[in-house]
């Protein structure tokens, strides 16, 4: 993978074809008092330019959806697709660069903190026929990541130190949301990128295996002027999935860290709750470590729908019926893990190395079965 980068900004000659030459994907949720915005300031920047505009928007309670078709309703360049029971940016920019007949795409924020300036200089760098991705880099000299709190500053920095082993070290922001390539990369690797977290740049950089010819290009990430971050306990969740998904060459599924680590938080809130029925309510250790194990149960199923499988999430009654699978499924897991266990145990009289195998097929069964019985894809 070459890396150049590249701070001159010379605008590329107009197209004069019918059909789009750059189609920009903006993904978005709660988004409607900026998507106006952008479609202005990108009619500005690409001034003959053969481009469309596609915003995919998850359903967003603040109806951006009804705003875009309100603005494609006067201008045929812009598009939109909006989801319903599915979530998460990944997602949102596959499938809006799988939709585009253009040869080139750009992918970009729809908040207003990329500066859409930078794309007719991506534009022309594409062009040129010498480069099959440009990255927007807050990392180069003449970049920065202002528009970043603190704490989301030194989580980009420590994400980008994680990536390292993963991605070529040449690239100085593999983290950026910010980018242009040409659509016949993804539809290449479309099949192996993830549709879950926020970091589809890294995932694109990983699948690709190196075989990428990259620029990057300075620019300064502003700050926000309306709405809130997205960036919370899931983002982490989803990125640290993506990541050992990755290392182990998909074997193991993104989702699946998420589940093993909210079961590892099961055994803390087990062995709370088994504390608080022996002390505080004076149970035996029978009854208490039966209700102990309920309260983990609960524990694990709610944070489960709420991070691990919240595309997928589960109201009303679903949400009994659903705790009630998760409970039966959980339990045929304990069986099924003090049965390999003590069979290792028989086998090689190792304890730790028994309850790890043990604990293991336990985690695995929960995840895979709970997957198609209690969060079903719909």
């Amino acid at each position: 993978m070459s890396v150049e980068t590249i701070s001159e900004r010379v605008p590329g000659p107009a197209s004069a074809r019918t059909t789009p030459e750059l189609t920009v994907v903006v993904p978005t949720f709660n988004e409607r008092q900026s998507v106006r915005i952008l479609v202005e300031r990108l009619d500005q920047t690409l001034q003959g330019v053969a481009w469309e505009v596609i915003f995919v928007d998850d359903d967003s309670p603040d109806r951006t959806a009804d705003e875009v078709r309100a603005i494609g309703a006067q201008d045929v360049r812009v598009r939109c697709i909006r989801r319903v029971g599915r979530r998460g940016l990944a997602g949102a920019c596959i499938e809006g660069i799988l939709a585009s007949q253009a040869s080139l795409v750009a992918v970009m924020d729809g908040d207003l903190q990329h500066d859409e300036t930078l794309l007719a200089e991506m534009l022309r760098l594409l062009r040129s026929g010498q480069y099959d991705i440009v990255i927007g880099s807050r990392n180069l000299p003449g970049g920065d990541a202002a528009g970043l709190s603190r704490e989301r500053q030194w989580g980009s920095q420590a994400a980008g130190l994680l990536v390292r082993g993963v991605v070529d070290r040449s690239v100085t922001d593999p983290m950026s949301g910010f980018f242009m390539l040409r659509r016949e990369i993804v539809d290449g690797v479309a099949r192996r990128l993830s549709t879950q977290g926020f970091k589809i740049l890294l995932d694109i950089l990983i699948s690709t295996r190196g075989t990428l010819r990259v620029a990057e290009l300075p620019y300064r990430f502003r700050e926000r002027s309306d709405g809130a971050s997205k960036m919370d306990a899931r983002v982490v969740l989803d990125f640290l999935g993506l990541v050992a998904a990755k290392l182990t060459g998909n074997l193991v599924p993104q989702r699946f860290f998420s589940f093993a680590l909210i079961g590892a938080s099961g055994v803390v809130v087990h062995l709370a709750a088994l504390k608080a029925a022996l002390g505080g309510l004076g149970f035996e250790f029978a009854p208490a470590q039966a209700l102990a194990t309920l309260v983990a149960m609960v524990s694990n199923f709610l944070l489960n729908n709420a991070l691990t499988y919240r595309d997928r999430r589960l109201h009303g009654l679903g949400l009994i019926w659903g705790l009630l699978w998760f409970c039966a499924v959980c339990s045929i897991g304990a069986v099924s893990n003090v049965a390999v266990a003590s069979w290792v145990y028989m086998v090689a009289p190792v304890w730790w190395l028994a309850g790890i195998l043990g604990s293991g097929i336990g985690a695995v069964w929960n995840y895979a079965i709970s997957s198609i019985l209690v969060w079903r894809s719909r």
